[in-house]
């Protein structure tokens, strides 16, 4: 089947931050007079609360017993760190703007509503997708099944006929493989090995160039 759609992953596959997301952290939590808690904690408690409104309960877990902090004021200092930061990829604004002449274009993106939403309105791109879905919307984020079926649904093609393109091998390439997409897995210098079940591996940094000729191709 032709591809009629191609959705995208938005962290480290769209847009990047400047400053790397441990010295974010630690300077957020620097910022409330939170003491020190480390990156790994906190993906930890972010994956366990991907279909939350806000990242407010993942900083309860990371503030547990520190009653001094309020995790909303360390959630609002770790966002605007995190959108000051966060640029995109180059070439991927005219990349989305090329696509959408031929095929339907969609997001799915982990994480909170007011993070995720937040990014999007940082950069620019709250009108960049046909389809715009956060997990924290949903009742189950990546990999989960039905991320990719109210994907599929919202975009109302085939999952058959859906390229997903991410860096994450079991968020974005397994989670997209075993709902019945094709995943294509960008990869960049110390992030996830190339996976097999990936359909097609690009460079981050050539993801504008390469994608139009690799979903001519499927």
């Amino acid at each position: 089947m032709d591809t009629a759609a191609v959705a995208f992953d938005l962290d480290d596959t769209l847009a990047v931050t400047g400053v790397d997301r441990e010295t974010l952290l630690s300077e957020a939590l620097a910022a409330v007079g939170a003491p020190p808690r480390s990156r790994e904690a906190y993906l930890s408690a972010h994956a366990d609360n991907l279909t939350a409104r806000s990242r407010e309960p993942v900083f309860e877990r990371l503030l547990d017993g520190v009653e001094a902090v309020e995790a909303a004021d360390l959630a609002r200092a770790y966002r605007e760190r995190v959108n000051a930061s966060l640029t995109p990829v180059p070439g991927v604004e005219a990349l989305l703007a090329t696509l959408r002449e031929r095929y339907r274009v969609g997001l799915l993106t982990n994480g909170p509503v007011v993070a995720q939403r937040s990014k999007l309105r940082a950069l620019g791109w709250t009108g960049a997708f046909d389809a715009t879905l956060v997990t924290g919307e949903l009742s189950a984020g990546k990999p989960d099944r039905t991320a990719f079926d109210a994907l599929v649904d919202r975009l109302d093609v085939h999952r058959e006929a859906t390229v997903y393109v991410g860096d994450d091998v079991d968020a974005d390439v397994r989670g997209a493989t075993a709902a019945g997409l094709d995943a294509v897995q960008v990869c960049y210098p110390g992030g996830p090995s190339p996976d097999p079940d990936a359909v097609a591996h690009v460079d981050r940094s050539e993801l504008a160039d390469r994608l139009p000729a690799i979903l001519a191709e499927r």
